[in-house]
């Protein structure tokens, strides 16, 4: 099997699920083209359970796992920022602990960098999942273009986190990632695209992402709606969009955090999702 110089992303902290954790990992051991590096960021003490999963995997192919402890939980972008800066290789492959790669995932998005040398980030599209992901209950349908990405960019997220492959050099170039409560991407993506890197989804859906009740409640309530707003501004000052973009984001945000989960998850089944 070929071997890319590519090293794919996660942070797992404690209240990860260990069998999601593991199908996830699988799903990484099984790609068409293999990664030379996996680093792992220990956001804080992990559960045996969680332990146990890496040990496998080490036993498996020990050399290929980095693992990268922190003494306490400081939250995501803290810990990719942390592991942005372990990884080995020039490109980084994002991945989510609950979420399922394709077997060509690694081999499309690396092609396309080759193909065209100009690119600095390349995503996909998501298929949705509640338990099985031959299950598919919705579709996250991002633009393909570097200029549709950044017209998107001024209202909506242009990328799917966990489907994203990276440059290295050009994320520490702006900043890394950054602590900003569920924008840490979202951020980090507008500050690419205002200085100038390039950028394409390739239009079909290279992972399987879990979605479900917790992820609709997690984007409800108080707490995610003052994180929101603040995280709103930030990228309104940051990124490519006007005052006016950044009203609508605002007001959009204020209706999804306050409507009850049950509507919250109908709206992004029905209206956020193709």
């Amino acid at each position: 099997m070929v071997s890319v110089d590519v090293s794919v992303l996660m942070s797992v902290y404690i209240k990860e699920r260990s069998e999601y954790f593991r199908k996830s990992l699988k799903s990484v051991f099984n790609q068409t083209t293999s990664v030379k590096e996996i680093v792992l960021v220990l956001d804080g003490p992990i559960t045996p359970d969680l332990q146990a999963v890496i040990d496998d995997y080490q036993r498996i192919n020990h050399s290929i796992i980095k693992l990268v402890p922190l003494s306490e939980n400081v939250g995501l972008g803290k810990a990719l920022a942390v592991g942005v800066e372990a990884c080995s290789y020039g490109l980084i492959a994002r991945m989510d602990t609950d979420d399922i790669m394709l077997p060509t995932r690694i081999e499309k998005q690396y092609a396309e960098f080759k193909e065209n040398p100009g690119l600095t980030i390349v995503g996909s599209n998501i298929d949705e999942f509640y338990d099985t992901p031959s299950e598919i209950v919705g579709r996250r349908i991002v633009p393909e273009s570097y200029e549709e990405i950044c017209n998107f960019s001024k209202k909506r997220n242009p990328f799917n986190h966990m489907t994203v492959m990276f440059k290295k050099s050009a994320i520490l170039d702006v900043g890394n990632y950054q602590p900003m409560m569920g924008f840490e991407d979202y951020y980090l993506w507008v500050r690419l695209l205002k200085a100038g890197y390039k950028g394409k989804n390739i239009q079909e859906s290279l992972v399987h992402a879990r979605t479900g009740e917790g992820m609709y409640a997690r984007r409800g309530g108080k707490k995610y709606f003052v994180n929101g707003l603040k995280g709103r501004k930030a990228i309104y000052k940051a990124g490519l969009g006007s005052f006016f973009d950044y009203l609508i984001s605002c007001s959009a945000h204020i209706v999804v955090s306050l409507l009850p989960n049950s509507l919250r998850g109908k709206l992004y089944e029905k209206k956020l999702r193709n």
